[in-house]
């Protein structure tokens, strides 16, 4: 069988930043809810869950925005 070779198609052009703030921010927010009504003692975990989240997605967004990046 005879396959065709096709050129890769050009990459997608995205706003890498905002989709990252996104995340970022329903981390927050979950964070917030979490906060505001407490989960059982055995289930605080989601808390700490929830706090990598943002610093994760604030690391990110630094990652993605910094000088030099291509």
């Amino acid at each position: 069988m005879d396959k065709q070779w096709h050129p890769d198609p050009p990459p997608i052009k995205t706003n890498d930043t905002a989709a990252i703030a996104v995340g970022t921010g329903l981390w927050a927010l979950a964070l917030v809810v979490l906060l505001i009504f407490r989960p059982v003692p055995e289930n605080t975990w989601w808390i700490w869950t929830c706090v990598t989240g943002v610093a994760f997605g604030l690391f990110g967004i630094w990652f993605v925005r910094r000088p030099g990046r291509n």
